[in-house]
């Protein structure tokens, strides 16, 4: 495999990572900006904007963009997170040039105001399907206490009231200095070929304005947490939802592969401590954890979902598993099966190049770096125990703040929780 890079005049960015032998290509238009780079009263304009982007151009209505794509036999999509939105589709290598005609066209959306206040509605579905339905918002609930006003709390989708009051003026302003070429990057991964790929990427997005972005998408502090319990009661809930949030290494920290090694071992959704403690032993449905990266920042989710009467036990179990960690750290055996098993799943994802787009892209984006799928894995296989004594020591699971959502309103929290 080798990485490829352009940059066109306009400030556009194009990364490969051309595999010849591969028997498909993925291609990806990367765009810095998220839920985070959002002022409050544009709550979830970035996912909004995400779903605009399917609903036509000015050359093509948002049927013949749909139909283009089934064409092709494409596996198509986007996604928002709180730092980039992505559109990508994976094709046979034969349809390149189509795909990046077609992609190049949907990144300049016509934003017409009949699609907009359609999909308004659609989006104000989705807010409602997602509080009624396990776990009823406990995720977003649980971030928005523990970074207390900082966009990063702020649930992706938006609020009710900040879809419902958005207008396309607003809308088109954001995309104005948002979607200007030097903050996209077009990414690429599998049977690629690059000189074609420059030159469709010339002849159909060089034209894009060169503009600077507007925004600073300043993400290099760290945010401040704030620790909290709080517990909720939700009519329609007939289990407890529980997510405990602690910091965690940020994107750029060279700690982060030690801490989702240490999660791996503590928390995994199978063959962790937790889950032969808690879930293998029939005490609760689910008990798993995981850290999550930023930019400048980090958290670790632990998410509990049990019988309401079970609540209390299972807290209390979590901490103790919490507390021998940060007390006893783990054996040499652990980390050796953890580090296997991220590898295993390292190297078998990489034989998609739908995977190692997101791979390549996320890392570019989040530090302009290139991982080969070799170097990822030596990354895991050099961590040390003391690496692990070192994020427990800077990250100590004990200390984080908790959200409970159920039918249970007085939950009994364990002594230590703040």
């Amino acid at each position: 495999m080798a990485i490829r890079e352009h940059t066109l005049e306009n400030g556009l960015e194009i990364i490969a990572e051309v595999n010849e032998r591969a028997y498909s290509a993925a291609y990806g238009f990367f765009v810095k900006a998220g839920s985070r780079d959002e002022a409050i009263e544009l709550s979830g304009v970035s996912h909004f904007l995400e779903h605009m982007v399917f609903k036509g151009t000015a050359n093509r209505s948002a049927d013949q963009v749909n139909r283009e794509l089934d064409e092709i036999g494409s596996q198509s999509n986007a996604y928002t997170s709180e730092e980039q939105t992505v559109f990508y589709a994976a094709v046979l290598p034969e349809y390149q040039d189509r795909t990046i005609e077609l992609l190049g066209d949907m990144m300049r959306p016509a934003l017409r105001a009949d699609d907009f206040e359609t999909e308004k509605q659609v989006i104000l579905e989705e807010i409602a399907k997602y509080d009624d339905q396990p776990p009823f918002g406990a995720f977003e609930k649980a971030l928005d206490y523990h970074f207390s006003g900082h966009s990063l709390g702020r649930n992706i989708l938006g609020s009710v009231k900040s879809v419902s009051d958005l207008q396309v003026g607003p809308m088109q302003g954001y995309f104005d200095s948002h979607y200007c070429p030097r903050n996209i990057t077009l990414i690429a991964s599998g049977n690629v070929d690059f000189d074609r790929l420059v030159e469709g990427a010339k002849s159909h997005c060089n034209h894009w304005d060169d503009v600077p972005a507007s925004h600073d998408p300043q993400r290099t502090s760290r945010v401040a947490s704030h620790l909290s319990t709080t517990a909720l009661t939700h009519e329609l809930a007939t289990q407890q939802y529980v997510v405990l949030v602690s910091d965690a290494p940020a994107a750029d920290d060279e700690m982060r592969f030690a801490a989702r090694a240490l999660a791996t071992i503590v928390g995994d959704d199978s063959g962790s401590r937790m889950f032969w403690d808690m879930v293998d032993t029939g005490r609760a449905d689910v008990a798993a954890m995981g850290p999550h990266e930023y930019e400048g920042t980090g958290v670790c989710l632990t998410y509990l979902c049990c019988q309401g009467d079970a609540v209390a036990e299972n807290l209390a179990a979590i901490q103790r598993i919490f507390q021998t960690a940060e007390r006893d750290g783990v054996t040499a055996q652990e980390l050796e099966q953890a580090v296997n098993k991220i590898c295993s799943q390292i190297v078998l994802s990489s034989e998609r190049p739908m995977s190692r787009l997101f791979s390549v892209g996320t890392n570019w984006l989040s530090r302009r770096e290139y991982t080969t799928v070799r170097e990822a894995v030596q990354r895991y296989r050099n961590i040390t125990l003391n690496d692990l004594h070192e994020v427990l020591a800077r990250f100590p699971y004990n200390h984080h703040s908790a959200v409970a959502v159920g039918p249970n309103g007085n939950v009994e929290w364990p002594s230590s929780s703040p």
